[in-house]
């Protein structure tokens, strides 16, 4: 909190002293909140992103962590995707959205896709990474105990993989952010991110500086419950 604080006295300092346009005192930010707030822009355009959030990241979360967990295990799989997904881990992801927009156009899906694209290889990365992080000394003991592969997979492997897997649905949930922002900003008429285009066509610094602070807002909320869930299901580790 203090370290917040800080922050928002040395902006509103700053932005008095330097008297730049394009950067405007966290006074006036505020002031513009509530004024669009109050015009319903915020609400509006926040529910309708938080569905294509909620819809492209929960995708993320099944296909990154399902494809993850499988490239951790079996190395045909790794051999298969590994190449590919690293290679698209790297890409831009705003390259992917003239290619979206070319198969679902002006619609929902266009944003859902989006968000998945930017979340789903970080996700899946890190899945892998946990289950080649368990130790291979757990897997032979429970072997040597009688225990079945799909034991072996849902009581060593899946458990031990948790702090990875966990931390990569944290780093997926930022970049699932980051790409409902851009997917509305170059290919949507509603979302925070088209209310920004907008507002910035306008040149209304106060205004893009509004809607950049819910987005971050937005973003920290959602990585803190991420954190909350981790915590719990990696309470085992001590960690």
């Amino acid at each position: 909190m203090l370290s917040l604080l800080s922050g928002a006295l040395l902006w509103e300092v700053a932005a008095h002293w330097f008297h730049w346009s394009f950067f405007p005192p966290l006074s006036s930010v505020v002031v513009t909140l509530y004024r669009l707030t109050a015009r319903g822009l915020i609400l509006a355009n926040l529910g309708r992103s938080l569905l294509s959030l909620a819809a492209g990241y929960g995708l993320a979360v099944v296909v990154g962590s399902g494809v993850g967990l499988l490239m951790g295990r079996y190395r045909f799989v790794s051999s298969l995707l590994e190449p590919a997904l690293h290679a698209l881990l790297a890409t831009p992801k705003v390259a992917f959205v003239p290619v979206v927009y070319a198969l679902f156009g002006l619609s929902r899906s266009t944003q859902v896709a989006v968000v998945f694209l930017n979340a789903v290889f970080i996700i899946a990365i890190n899945a892998m990474a946990g289950i080649r992080g368990v130790s291979a000394g757990s897997v032979e003991m429970a072997r040597s105990f009688g225990a079945s592969e799909r034991q072996v997979f849902w009581r060593v492997l899946l458990p031990g993989s948790l702090p990875l897997t966990m931390a990569g649905l944290r780093l997926g949930m930022g970049q699932a952010v980051k790409g409902m922002i851009t997917g509305e900003m170059f290919i949507a008429y509603f979302g925070l991110g088209a209310l920004l285009r907008d507002l910035g066509g306008r040149f209304d610094s106060a205004g893009v500086f509004a809607v950049l602070l819910v987005v971050v807002i937005l973003a920290l909320l959602c990585t803190a419950v991420i954190q909350m869930v981790e915590r719990r299901v990696t309470a085992w580790t001590g960690g």
